[in-house]
């Protein structure tokens, strides 16, 4: 009888592995092409793992809550019930390392770390890592014990390498006792993320920009404020090109149009749904589409059209009254970030954090002109 392997998918190109959440259906369930068959964790949102052909659910069935590299085994479709009995679930061939999900409150203990009353002492020995890794790590002066592991829960020399370059890290056995809280999928890659934009030599220039007129503008059609000042972001790219722009070695790539990435607070992380063609869609259409993705953000379901492709970015902490005004990392493949503080006075304080290499100082305050001057009438374009 056959049986077709089900597998870790991957949702986005900076996915390593996925955290499965549960299973919807149990071995022996009788399952179509298309069925829900169980959800799992991405670094971006919550996906669902569905069955490719029809047949019975079998097992052995990966266990939930462990952490699978993509690609990896985790269950089976029978095409006939004798195959589908109530196996024990197993581990996936390829360890799984076990952490701490969005929902979860109790940290991962590190299998090489003392208790936390005793004092922190860690043998390197219980560490999983190849012997190529470890007489590099004892080459370059890096702890193994501060080494994220690779998709298969073994440290590898490219994660030592990694460990390397980011230079001196703390030394946890100066302290008191610790214990590991593994990073959830999500939170690791917007650490990578913000780490990759080191490199980047960034600029920042603050204005006071007025937002009485568009809060009222928002109230009155029942919109977003969040929306109206994305929109006005866009606009204010078509007068200003280069803000559209992302460096490259070989020149500035000029982008056709205006998508806008928002940063939204989720539980576990920080994801940034995108307004794509922003400039020029009106902005009834743009608010459908805000609707649709802040319902997609509370159930965790974006899909990779739904975040990537940001040209500009847009966070606005405005809704936190204590925050008068912050600075944003520009996020690789764009030029520039808007930071928007909390409303005093009928104003708040914006942030235009920026690439060097693609605009100039100048550049940046004639940008804050022109959006100071669609704040100032957004009944003429909103």
């Amino acid at each position: 009888m056959k049986k077709e392997p089900i597998t870790m998918p991957v949702l986005s190109d900076t996915m390593e592995s996925g955290h499965l959440i549960k299973w919807l259906k149990q071995p022996g369930d009788r399952v179509k092409k298309g069925d829900i068959l169980a959800e799992a964790e991405s670094d971006k949102a919550i996906m669902d793992v569905e069955a490719f052909s029809d047949g019975y659910l079998t097992g052995p069935l990966a266990s939930p809550g462990t952490d699978i590299p993509t690609g990896t085994v985790i269950g089976y479709i029978s095409d006939a019930p004798e195959h589908a009995g109530n196996e024990t679930e197993q581990q996936p061939s390829i360890p799984a390392t076990t952490s701490t999900s969005q929902n979860s409150t109790q940290p991962a203990t590190h299998p090489s770390a003392a208790p936390p009353h005793e004092h922190a002492r860690h043998n390197t020995r219980d560490i999983k890592a190849s012997p190529y890794a470890r007489g590099l790590a004892h080459e370059l002066g890096v702890n193994l014990a501060t080494v994220p592991p690779g998709p298969q829960g073994i440290i590898q020399a490219p994660q030592v390498v990694a460990a390397a370059m980011q230079g001196p890290q703390p030394n946890l056995d100066a302290g008191p006792g610790w214990r590991f809280k593994m990073l959830s999928s999500m939170r690791r890659a917007v650490a990578d993320n913000m780490s990759a934009t080191v490199n980047t030599p960034t600029f920042r220039i603050s204005s006071d920009l007025r937002m009485d007129l568009l809060r009222q503008a928002a109230k009155k059609r029942g919109m977003s404020l969040t929306l109206l000042l994305a929109k006005a972001l866009a606009l204010t790219v078509t007068k200003h090109p280069l803000f559209n722009a992302v460096y490259t070695p070989n020149g500035l790539a000029l982008r056709q149009q205006v998508n806008v990435g928002i940063a939204a607070d989720v539980p576990g992380g920080l994801l940034t749904p995108v307004l794509h063609n922003a400039a020029e869609r009106p902005v009834p259409e743009l608010a459908e589409d805000w609707r649709i993705l802040k319902n997609k953000l509370k159930r965790q379901r974006l899909a990779p059209e739904d975040y990537e492709g940001a040209t500009i970015y847009l966070s606005n902490l405005g809704m936190f009254k204590v925050v008068k005004s912050f600075e944003a990392i520009v996020p690789l493949g764009a030029a520039a970030i808007l930071s928007v503080g909390a409303q005093k006075d009928g104003a708040a304080s914006g942030t235009l954090s920026c690439d060097h290499r693609v605009v100039y100082g100048a550049d940046a305050a004639r940008f804050l002109e022109t959006l100071t001057a669609l704040l100032n009438n957004p009944g003429d374009w909103s």
